[in-house]
């Protein structure tokens, strides 16, 4: 769990203006690695994948709501 936000976005943004953004191939390599070890741990794939869609639904609805409310017409 990420405990320092502000932290962490300084080390982002200070890796990026070094070493710049990654090529695909390695932003691939890097999310099969990680994909990997979260199915090592046992937390992926999802036991269910509808788990919690209702959440995302009525989320969805409220920040479509603001978009369209908030548009200039």
């Amino acid at each position: 769990m990420i405990k320092n936000q502000e932290l962490l976005k300084k080390f982002e943004n200070s890796l990026i203006r070094d070493e710049g953004k990654l090529p695909f191939e390695q932003s691939i390599k890097l999310f099969t690695s990680m994909w990997n070890q979260g199915v090592n741990l046992g937390v992926l794939p999802c036991s269910d994948s509808m788990e919690g869609i209702d959440v995302d639904i009525k989320i969805a609805k409220v920040l479509n709501s603001c978009l369209k409310s908030s548009s200039p017409e």
